[in-house]
C-alpha cells in the first residue's frame, strides 16, 4: 500500500518533492495527481472484486437497495462538500508542503463530522456494496474503514501540530 501519509511527512521535514519538481504547489499537485490515479485504480478493483463475487441473497431486497442508495449519496455529499470547504491544497496535503490555509474549516461538513472525507468515502463504498448484494463489498469497505481509522491517528494530530507551529511563529512575529 502505498503511504501517503509518509511521503507527506517526508516532504514535510526534508522539502524532498519540493526540490526535485521545483517548488511546493508542483509538488503538492504531483502527489495530488498520484493520490487521485491510486484512487481510481482503488474504485475499479473495488468494482471488478464486487462484480465477479457472489451476491447474498439476504441483502438483495429494495429497501437493502435504497439504504445503500442513500449510503452512497451522503458519501458523495460528505466528500464533494469538504472538498469544496478544504479547496485542492487543503484537500490533497498542501499543509504537508507548507501551503497552509488560514484557520481550521469548521464550516459543513466538518460541523457535522471531523473527517468527512474519509467517512464519506467509506460510506460511499458500503452504499456501493449494500446495492451490489455484495459480501466482497462489504468485507472490503471494512478494511478500507480499519486503514482510515488508523491513518486519521497520524494525520489529525500531525496536521494540528502543522498548524501550532503556524501560530507559534506567528505569535512571535507579533512580538
Amino acid at each position: 500500500m502505498f503511504d501517503f501519509y509518509q511521503v507527506a511527512r517526508l516532504e514535510y521535514n526534508k522539502k524532498v518533492i519540493s526540490r526535485l519538481i521545483g517548488s511546493p504547489n508542483r509538488g503538492c499537485m504531483l502527489l495530488a495527481a498520484t493520490i487521485v490515479f491510486l484512487a481510481l485504480v482503488r474504485s475499479r478493483r473495488f468494482q471488478l472484486a464486487i462484480g465477479t463475487q457472489y451476491k447474498w441473497e439476504l441483502l438483495e431486497s429494495n429497501l437493502i437497495w435504497l439504504i445503500g442508495g442513500g449510503l452512497l449519496a451522503i458519501g458523495i455529499i460528505l466528500v464533494i462538500s469538504s472538498f469544496f470547504a478544504l479547496g485542492f491544497y487543503g484537500t490533497y496535503l498542501g499543509d504537508y508542503f507548507g501551503i497552509l490555509m488560514e484557520e481550521k474549516v469548521t464550516s459543513f461538513p466538518f460541523n457535522i463530522v471531523s473527517d468527512p472525507m474519509y467517512v464519506g468515502s467509506v460510506l460511499e463504498h458500503l452504499g456501493i456494496a449494500l446495492q451490489s448484494a455484495s459480501p466482497t463489498g462489504l468485507l472490503l469497505t471494512t478494511i478500507l474503514a480499519i486503514m482510515y481509522i488508523i491513518a486519521m491517528q497520524f494525520e489529525g494530530p500531525f496536521t494540528t501540530e502543522i498548524y501550532a507551529q503556524k501560530a507559534l511563529e506567528e505569535s512571535k512575529k507579533n512580538k
